[in-house]
């Protein structure tokens, strides 16, 4: 593997400041671009697209040749792993994700941890060609689902509910949905080490539905499944550093940071520079957080916004991202604007 001394992604995501911060966009790679639905339309279906290495290496390093971006994000899905772990999963369009459901916390040991960790081998390829393709100053990420995103999934059958059915599971099912969560942990601490193997630089764990959830359950099924999942992950061998992303944390932000353990963590859109600034360490990377409506809205509110948020972060680590990721309908011209102000425009 070339030596990534240059990276200014890892640099920073290892505790450095930079005048000009390092950006990438979460879900940088799809539908806004129309290289990549050219190469959508080769595959027969999403997974198939996710599995077929060659496509998929395609897909991560699209908005990097586009856009010059820091860091290249795997391209795959948080809920391969559930494929891999004997659930149906499909994708719907119009519809999204369709998962088969578990009725008991035991429902995903069916597939040993080892198999299911075979079973995403392609992923691993795909991590290998792009590492292989990128260049020295370019990081490549890995990443999964945190266990309570991918079990509400597993629960629920699809994302876009009130959540309710896995929050009561909490309650009334509570020794099922910690199974649940402790076989999600340890096939994806094990699926993360194999794409550092493969070659990637850094991981991220997106908690996509953390948002909402009262202190005692937040505590529970956030920030204990992803503080085990970073020490196995550590148990491992792993080194490399990991970005949490607990989109809606909102104040329990502060207590995910002291006790999860991750490098760095990502800010969503919701989230003041102000609270950020007063309660996370100053020493502490932060990636984030431009509302991805306003990269579609564009103009003079967006460069104010990017404008606000480089200064608020100027004087601590920080990755320049947004609070969601890139919506489909997002011009390439706003993207491109913002790269060129990150980069003293």
């Amino acid at each position: 593997m070339a030596s990534l001394n240059s990276s200014l992604f890892l640099s920073v995501l290892n505790g450095q400041k930079s005048s000009n911060p390092p950006v990438w966009m979460m879900r940088q790679a799809g539908r806004h671009l129309p290289e990549y639905l050219e190469l959508r339309s080769q595959a027969k279906d999403f997974l198939d697209f996710c599995y077929s290495p060659a496509m998929a290496a395609e897909a991560t390093l699209q908005p990097v040749e586009r856009y010059d971006m820091d860091a290249a994000i795997l391209f795959a899905d948080i809920l391969l792993i559930l494929d891999a772990m004997g659930l149906n999963v499909r994708f719907e369009k119009g519809l999204g994700p369709i998962v088969q459901t578990v009725e008991t916390g035991h429902d995903l040991d069916k597939v040993a941890v080892e198999t299911a960790v075979q079973r995403l081998s392609p992923v691993y390829e795909t991590v290998a060609r792009v590492r292989s393709a990128l260049s020295a100053d370019k990081a490549l990420i890995g990443f999964c689902g945190s266990p309570w995103t991918v079990a509400l999934y597993a629960i629920e059958g699809r994302g876009g509910t009130d959540k309710s059915m896995a929050r009561l599971w909490a309650y009334e099912k509570p020794d099922d949905l910690d199974h649940l969560l402790s076989s999600l942990v340890e096939v994806s601490a094990h699926y993360l080490a194999a794409q550092v193997k493969a070659g990637a630089n850094a991981l991220m764990l997106f908690e996509s539905w953390a948002e909402g959830l009262p202190s005692d359950l937040f505590e529970r099924l956030v920030i204990e499944p992803n503080a085990a999942l970073v020490r196995r992950l550590h148990a491992l061998g792993v080194t490399v550093p990991i970005i949490g992303f607990p989109r809606g944390a909102a104040t329990m932000l502060t207590h995910y940071v002291d006790k999860v353990g991750v490098s760095a963590v990502g800010l969503d859109t919701a989230i003041s520079p102000e609270f950020v600034n007063a309660n996370l360490p100053s020493t502490l990377p932060v990636q984030g957080h431009l509302d991805p409506l306003l990269l579609i809205a564009g103009g003079d509110a967006m460069e104010v916004r990017v404008r606000a948020l480089l200064k608020a972060y100027a004087d601590r680590p920080h990755i320049f991202n947004l609070g969601h990721g890139v919506r489909p309908e997002t011009p390439i011209a706003h993207v491109e604007r913002v790269i060129e102000i990150v980069r003293g425009g």
